[in-house]
Order: C-alpha cells, then sequence, then structure tokens
C-alpha cells in the first residue's frame, strides 16, 4: 500500500509524517511497521493515529499512558 503522506524516520528512530501542511510526530517503537489500512497507535503523547483510504490521520487525543523506566 502506498501512503498518500510523506513519512521518514530520523536518526534517533522518531517517526515524522506530513498531516495536512504540519509535521507531525507519529512516534517510535509504537508505529506499526509496515503501515496497512487499518492499522491504529497511540503515541507517548497520548495521540492516536490511524490509516484510512491509504492516509495517516489523528484519530484522538488520549491521557498519554504511564511510561516509566
Amino acid at each position: 500500500m502506498e501512503l498518500k503522506n510523506k513519512i521518514w524516520m530520523t536518526g534517533n528512530l522518531d517517526w515524522f509524517a506530513y498531516i495536512g501542511d504540519e509535521e507531525v510526530w507519529l512516534g517510535r517503537r509504537e508505529v506499526p511497521i509496515p503501515l496497512d489500512e487499518g492499522d491504529r497507535w497511540t503515541n507517548s503523547l497520548g495521540f492516536v493515529f490511524e490509516v484510512r483510504n491509504a492516509e495517516i490521520v489523528v484519530v484522538e487525543k488520549v491521557e498519554p499512558p504511564n511510561i516509566t523506566w
């Protein structure tokens, strides 16, 4: 599947995409690669993303998960 969004990974393994005209951080390990229609994930900031019609969209903002290292 070819995405409509431009997507890239930095040297720090962070995933980014353009959603509309905005550069958006998608996450790190939580991003399901390769992306497929219907994939859904939540990044550590609490943003929920989903692939719909070959496009990454922001679905909602939830309370970020409590991550301890």
